[in-house]
Order: structure tokens, then C-alpha cells, then sequence
């Protein structure tokens, strides 16, 4: 391939990748139209495709993966009630944390559409790829096979955030404009079961991906997307399944470990990452660190506190004195003001350090111990609990808790999963909701109501599409 070639196929996927993010369910047939032809006509410039979406999870448009300001781990990170704006009255910030978004004209409902309209526009491109390497004849068998693999899972993994934040969302599974500009919503159950088939599907394409290119853990193999099924099955009930796929995730010992030092688990390509998403690199005027850095560190300037996020003081009560997260996973400002420090790096100016990470080996141990634990394996589940809480020098669940029952077990699980993934994804807004817990948590709070459970469906997009109907409370 020559090198002005694989630059022209870079220049239309570019293009391609900077249609409005906000506009993806009403667009118009985009002027930059890739084509099978044209992108698709050899491994070269079909691998390049894919990496472009993998990039545009990082792009500054991409606001659901991003780790930015209006990031999953950000505004459900809020929802959840683990971190809260530094003032209540935030105008972006505050509505996610009070359970009380407001559908139009607001800061609230902006960020809320770029988070909706983020991941269509990821599905959109996920979809294109599909669709490309279907028609084309030119992609080899084995890249095909690994292509198609890691579209299946980025699309699966989209939807799994949007499902999970809106509840019923329309189900895309094409580029055809006519169909996505109209489409009403799909009940979440089949929404649940696209994604199971998609990770299924995308499993057995990429059963020979089982390493990484150049030890970069940016791009999805065969166990990230076991993970993210096991993960899926989790909150479906399918304790058996779930059981099994992260046991055969775990399992891969030459690949993956739990990490001793905390500080190296965030790193770029640590052994505990699954799956990564690497910061776009910059130049000589723009930092390169990861976003989820930049919006969490508290940083003095003049003498001043600057930051807009912080954990709550009631949550960091709940960690022991000896917990190693607490002591580095913490960022302490002041007395009393604290903040996620997973990521250490704010501002830089060369290679790298830290990747964002998506998926890691700890929640795997956690999926399969709370698996366990609901098949009443309680002996097997206190094992998998133990690895996380040696890691922090912590005692083992028998020592803490000798003879604890299932309910017991799994109240255990839910508070590790709180200490070990707060900050990530919104891993705390997600495991109340899917245990039914929210409306205990958050009934204390005067704005909360029970269908606060799901965010609204985005007024722009209502108006665009008059099949899109609204969540209920809204």
C-alpha cells in the first residue's frame, strides 16, 4: 500500500468521523460517504476504519467515553452518589446529582445530549463498518473475521450505556437514513438481547484475537469482549453464564493480574487492563493526559481550590484506615475536601503515562464472586472477594465475617464494588439500579422520584424524530 493511498483512505474516514455528533439520528446522507470500495478494499485501510472509531472515543465529540465533562463516568458518576459538584447550584452538574434534569435549554439537558447523541453517532460508524465488511471482497478472511469482531463489540458496548441510562432506546442496527431518522423506541428487553447477540456473535469472530498489537491494549480482543458479556449477563441474571465467561477471563494469568501497587493499575497497557482507550496524542500546545484526570483533580492555583467534582465525606468514612485505596486512590486537598486520584497525571506534554480504562481484571473477580454468591457458592465467592481485598490489605471475608450468610455476602460485594470502582463508568449508579436500591439510597433527597431512574430522552432529538417518546416523570 502506498503511502499517499492509506492517507487517502485516512482523510475520508476523518472526514467521515467528524459529522455532528448531535445530529447522528436525523442526519442527512453524510458528503463524506465512505464506500466498501473505497475503505474496505484491502486489510490496510479496513483495519485503519476501525482504529478511526477507536479513536473517536476519545474525540472531544465523543462526550460518553471520553472521560470529560459530560462522560459516563462523570454524569452518572453524579447519579450515583459517590462524587457531587463542589456546589450544589452547578448548573451542569447539580441536576445530575439531585436526580432533577430538566429537558431543554440548560446546561443539564446539553450535556444530557451529548451523552445520547455520543453514542448513536459511535453506533452509526459501528454500524458502517459492519455494513462495509460485508460487501467487500477485498478484506481477507482473518482481518475480516477480527474487524467485524471488534465493530459487533463496540456497538454492543455502546448500547449497554445507553440502555442502561434511558431504558427503552431506538435499536439502530443500520446506516439506512430513512429507517434511524423515524425510529421510535425499543423495549430495553430486546435492546438486552441485541447486545447479548452482538457479544456472542463478536466472541466467535475474535476467538482468535487473544494478544494485542504491539502491547497496546487499546483495541478489543477476544477477552474484553467475554468481560463485557460477563458483565451483560450479570445484570441480566444469568448467574451461570456470567460465572463462566469471567472465569475464562481470569483464567488467562499470562496475560492479566491483579496488580500489588495501586499506582500502576491506570497506567498505559497495565497487566489489569482489559481494555483501554488511549488519550488522542498531543503536540507542543496541547496536554496529553487523560480527561478523567483533568476533571477530577482538585489543583491549587493562586491559592485557590480549582475543580468543579469531589467524593463525599460519607463515603470516604466507609474505607478502613488500612485501605490501600483510600490512601492512594484519594486525593486529599484540605480537611474535608477530597477527590478521585485513579489518575494521577493532569497536565503533560509527552508520551502518555495513563490510558483511560474501560474494563480491568477486578471487576471480574467481582462479577464472578457476586455470580457465586447468587448460586449460594459462598465459599468460591469469599475466595474472589479476598483477591480485591488483599490487594488493598485488607483481612480476608472469613476473619471480618466468619460464618456470613448469602444476603450478607452479597450487601459484602456491593460495598467492595462501591470502594474498588467508584469514579469508573458509573458503576454505582448502574449496581443500584439493577438491584433496585435507588429509591432507598435517594428517597432522602426532596427532588428524588422513582422513575429518576432512567435520564430523559433528550428534547432535540424528541423534536426531530415525533416517534421518539418520553420516559416517564419528565
Amino acid at each position: 500500500m502506498k503511502r499517499t493511498q492509506l492517507l487517502y483512505t485516512t482523510f475520508l474516514v476523518f472526514g467521515f468521523f467528524m459529522i455532528g455528533c448531535e445530529d447522528f439520528v436525523e442526519i442527512d446522507t453524510p458528503n463524506f460517504q465512505i464506500t466498501a470500495s473505497a475503505v474496505y478494499k484491502d486489510d490496510e485501510t479496513a483495519t485503519a476504519a476501525v482504529q478511526g472509531i477507536y479513536n473517536q472515543l476519545y474525540h472531544n465529540n465523543t462526550a460518553f467515553s471520553n472521560g470529560w465533562e459530560n462522560s459516563v463516568s462523570v454524569l452518572a458518576g453524579l447519579s450515583g452518589g459517590l462524587v457531587s459538584p463542589r456546589s450544589i447550584t452547578h448548573m451542569k452538574y447539580g441536576p445530575f446529582a439531585q436526580h432533577d434534569i430538566i429537558t431543554l435549554d440548560n446546561p443539564a439537558a446539553s450535556a444530557n445530549l451529548n451523552l445520547w447523541s455520543s453514542a448513536y453517532n459511535i453506533i452509526y460508524l459501528a454500524n458502517s463498518v459492519v455494513e462495509g465488511l460485508e460487501q467487500s471482497g477485498g478484506v481477507t478472511e482473518k482481518t475480516r473475521n477480527s474487524l467485524l469482531g471488534q465493530a459487533l463489540f463496540i456497538r454492543a458496548f455502546s448500547y449497554f450505556y445507553l440502555v442502561n441510562l434511558y431504558g427503552d432506546v431506538p435499536l439502530l442496527l443500520s446506516t439506512d437514513y430513512n429507517v434511524n431518522t423515524i425510529a421510535p423506541r425499543t423495549l430495553a428487553d430486546e435492546v438486552w438481547e441485541q447486545i447479548e447477540a452482538d457479544l456472542d456473535e463478536a466472541i466467535l469472530w475474535l476467538k482468535g484475537a487473544t494478544g494485542y498489537t504491539d502491547g497496546e491494549r487499546t483495541q478489543v480482543n477476544v477477552y474484553a469482549a467475554m468481560a463485557l458479556q460477563a458483565r451483560v449477563c450479570l445484570y441480566r441474571k444469568n448467574w451461570s453464564k456470567s460465572e463462566e465467561l469471567s472465569s475464562l477471563v481470569i483464567a488467562q494469568s499470562g496475560t492479566y493480574e491483579i496488580l500489588e501497587d495501586l499506582n500502576q493499575v491506570f497506567l498505559a497497557n497495565s497487566r489489569e487492563a482489559l481494555w483501554q482507550i488511549s488519550p488522542v496524542k498531543g503536540s507542543s500546545i496541547y496536554p496529553t493526559n487523560t480527561n478523567e484526570a483533568s476533571v477530577f483533580i482538585i489543583y491549587s492555583l493562586f491559592g485557590r481550590a480549582f475543580g468543579n467534582i469531589e467524593l463525599k465525606e460519607d463515603f470516604i468514612s466507609e474505607f478502613e484506615a488500612a485501605d490501600k485505596r483510600l490512601n492512594d486512590w484519594v486525593g486529599k486537598y484540605s480537611e474535608g475536601l477530597y477527590y478521585p486520584y485513579k489518575y494521577k497525571v493532569r497536565s503533560i506534554y509527552r508520551d502518555v503515562p495513563e490510558y483511560s480504562m474501560v474494563l480491568r481484571l477486578a471487576e471480574q473477580f467481582l462479577i464472578r464472586a457476586e455470580a457465586r454468591a447468587h448460586q449460594n457458592k459462598l465459599a468460591t465467592a469469599i475466595e474472589d472477594i479476598d483477591q480485591i481485598r488483599q490487594r488493598a490489605d485488607l483481612p480476608s471475608i472469613s476473619k471480618v465475617y466468619p460464618g456470613i450468610d448469602q444476603e450478607g455476602l452479597l450487601d459484602t460485594i456491593m460495598s467492595e464494588r462501591k470502594k474498588e470502582l467508584f469514579a469508573e463508568w458509573g458503576h454505582r449508579w448502574f449496581d443500584l439500579k439493577r438491584t433496585g436500591k435507588s429509591p432507598a439510597i435517594f428517597r432522602s433527597n426532596p427532588l428524588w422520584q422513582d422513575t429518576d431512574v432512567f435520564y430523559p430522552i433528550p428534547e432535540e432529538e424528541r423534536m426531530k424524530n415525533p416517534n421518539l417518546s418520553q420516559n416517564k416523570g419528565y
